[in-house]
């Protein structure tokens, strides 16, 4: 994509209130560490101690920054913990330009052909209603809003502190650029359909609901639209939506609703869900990061979810609806470099971590884990794919390319018909006779 003028001195200033909670965190243990080494001496044993002190006063700070008080809470089925917090004390607050942010409670605008759409496909009903598994148990009362609870054993698996809840650097699907060297390097493997080459203003997506399979539990697999700004290098902006299995982040192998976003390339800021402050949640019905059900089955049953990210006319903030009926939040414009004018490109498909364990390719699946020639009810799709234009209309894209860094491991495939519009099949089983 080609880099947009910016504003370097504003960029620099978010990045900076970014990292504060990074540079607290630092001293809070740098002093413990002096208190610790007074105390332990300097025996081998000692040292183990102050480090694994250390590390669970770090998990402490983290747990206390990220889990606010909740009103009431709720056991999901699979093992979550579902707080009700209050509206405003939620973790998007935490942020130093947000102090004194008056929540913005629902869109001025939304995208027009928005509810003809929802009208003729509620006609069709051509999906089965998905829902959140902690629905089951209750539900949070108006005025808070549900957060899935980060709990000690999920901070504990991340790689550090500081990258708990964030993506890895170059993690976005380049088209423009396949090199060779940087599937190794990287790990990150795509398929996906893409459009770019004008300004965009959000972009729709029903997704196909499956669970892939994971191989080791430092990869995941995840489906998902991208809202892209900047270039591919160390500016880039994106928001991100769609459902993930992720063993690392959440501790299981369930299906999930999340969101992403970052302005400097999955750097020093953004982050999963709620993990960061951000993105303000306005709906007290469904919570980021939880479980989805039902889920596809091969051969069988079909669901899929809606996604729709547009960036609302009137006060320039970056909204999310989630099915017809859930306007979940909004990320504020001012997270942004790029983004807080418009996308330059737009991105939907799946993305794998491939770890090479045992030096050879993962077996972590995409999508269905079987591949797009397979077709409805066996291959996973993107259906009714559409961008938002700047007129805030939904429109179908144009010149719709497609990309993927290796066919014999995860393919896509597009289409277009009258009933499913922009539409693409994806996915695949990664490890096979032809991607050893």
């Amino acid at each position: 994509m080609a880099a947009a003028p910016r504003a370097r001195s504003s960029s620099r200033r978010r990045r900076c209130l970014a990292v504060l909670p990074a540079v607290m965190a630092a001293a809070l243990l740098l002093l413990a560490c002096c208190a610790e080494g007074a105390a332990a001496g300097h025996g081998g044993r000692g040292l183990t101690r102050r480090r694994q002190l250390l590390k669970q006063r770090q998990v402490q700070y983290h747990l206390k920054r990220l889990n606010k008080a909740p009103l009431a809470s709720i056991e999901s089925p699979d093992g979550d913990i579902i707080d009700c917090v209050p509206i405003s004390s939620q973790p998007a607050f935490d942020h130093p330009l947000l102090k004194n942010h008056t929540i913005q409670t629902r869109p001025a605008y939304h995208p027009e052909g928005l509810y003809d759409e929802s009208k003729v496909a509620s006609q069709k009903q051509r999906t089965q209603t998905i829902t959140q598994m902690w629905h089951q148990n209750g539900r949070c009362q108006e005025n808070t809003i549900p957060i899935r609870r980060t709990k000690k054993e999920d901070v504990f698996r991340a790689s550090s502190m500081r990258r708990y809840g964030r993506k890895t650097h170059l993690s976005t699907p380049n088209p423009s650029s396949v090199d060779p060297a940087m599937l190794n390097e990287n790990g990150h493997q795509h398929a996906i359909a893409y459009v770019e080459g004008d300004k965009y203003y959000g972009a729709k997506a029903t997704i196909n609901v499956w669970q892939p399979s994971i191989q080791q539990g430092n990869e995941f697999s995840l489906s998902q639209l991208w809202i892209l700004g900047g270039s591919f290098g160390q500016d880039l902006n994106s928001i991100e939506a769609g459902w993930q299995v992720s063993p690392d982040l959440y501790g299981d192998n369930n299906t999930r609703l999340f969101t992403y976003w970052t302005s400097d390339a999955y750097q020093a800021t953004g982050c999963y869900n709620l993990l960061c402050s951000g993105f303000i949640q306005t709906n007290n019905q469904i919570a980021m990061g939880a479980s989805i059900f039902p889920i596809s089955n091969y051969g069988g049953s079909q669901y899929d979810i809606n996604i729709l990210v547009w960036k609302d006319p009137k006060e320039g903030n970056w909204w999310l609806q989630f099915g017809n009926d859930y306007v979940l939040g909004y990320w504020p414009s001012f997270l942004f470099s790029y983004l807080a004018d418009s996308a330059s490109m737009i991105e939907w498909g799946g993305e794998v971590v491939n770890t090479e364990p045992d030096g050879s390719h993962t077996s972590t699946q995409m999508g269905s884990g079987h591949f797009p020639e397979e077709g409805f009810g066996k291959s996973s799709y993107f259906k009714n794919i559409q961008v938002v234009d700047s007129s805030n209309n939904l429109k179908a894209p144009r010149g719709i390319g497609s990309f993927t860094e290796q066919s014999n491991c995860y393919d896509v495939q597009n289409g277009n018909n009258g009933d499913w519009g922009a539409y693409f099949y994806y996915g695949g089983p990664g490890k096979n006779p032809n991607c050893p």
